[in-house]
């Protein structure tokens, strides 16, 4: 197995390092390749602007467009370049970071800002009348696996069904969903480290020993049953979820699991 870790924490000491660390050891030892995109240490350049596209930058500028032309003409910077030539190496993928404000640290979102370009990410396949591209199951990253690591400063019932934060699955949907499935990553269930915060050392060799049993299961564990795009459950061009296909009760995010 080639395993990609994208971490983003800017303190090497935290327990988001650790458990980096952890995961490029346990990996290592257990005779996988691992690559660490370490996003702080590499001074990575969250923001997208003109001089991604170099020569292919438009004015007024045009995001999609431009990088789009940009990775056709193998014109994008090397460092984005890199980061592309690695996730088309790896067929598991680990982002490693703390949940900041509902969401991935900035550092990470810009990662992906800059990473999943037009043409490489998205924009990719046929688009006609019963097919609007390869997404959502289908795309350039197809057939890797993705698992988000995640470390929350609250306690796990404030991320439960009825906690006040909302679920932790409605809070990652925008991340394993709209971004690893997108251009066709399979998800596999989170692991998350609840009540970071008010951890102390004596805790971590718990914690230490259930992120070593799920990487060594990443092959067999069975990925969120997201729902393709393209075989059926949608109508297309609308991308609405066919009547009925729904499991009773399900609502929100939860209809496009499949039941």
């Amino acid at each position: 197995m080639k395993t990609l870790i994208v971490h983003a924490h800017p303190e090497p000491a935290s327990l988001n390092g650790s458990l980096k660390d952890l995961a490029v050891s346990t990996l290592a030892a257990a005779g996988h390749e691992v690559r660490v995109s370490d996003l702080y240490a590499m001074g990575w350049k969250a923001a997208v602007d003109a001089a991604d596209y170099g020569c292919d930058a438009s004015t007024p500028l045009k995001v999609a467009a431009d990088s789009g032309r940009a990775f056709a003409a193998g014109t994008l910077t090397p460092d984005v370049r890199a980061e592309q030539e690695k996730l088309l190496w790896a067929d598991t993928l680990i982002l490693q970071f703390p949940l900041w404000w509902y969401s991935m640290p900035a550092i990470l979102k810009g990662w992906v800002d800059r990473v999943f370009t037009y043409r490489f990410a998205y924009g990719v396949g046929e688009h006609s009348d019963t097919k609007y591209g390869e997404r959502y199951g289908e795309g350039t990253l197809a057939g890797r696996r993705a698992l988000l690591s995640v470390t929350t400063g609250g306690p796990e019932p404030h991320y439960a069904a009825r906690g006040i934060n909302g679920p932790i699955d409605d809070l990652l949907f925008p991340i394993q969903h709209g971004i690893l499935y997108y251009p066709g990553i399979e998800v596999l269930p989170p692991f998350v480290v609840y009540g970071a915060d008010r951890m102390t050392g004596d805790d971590f060799p718990d914690i230490a020993k259930a992120w070593e049993q799920r990487l060594l299961t990443l092959e067999s564990t069975e990925p969120i049953a997201f729902r393709p795009q393209n075989l059926g459950d949608y109508e297309i061009p609308s991308l609405r979820l066919k009547e009925g296909r729904e499991a009773a009760g399900s609502t929100g995010f939860g209809l496009h699991v499949r039941p």
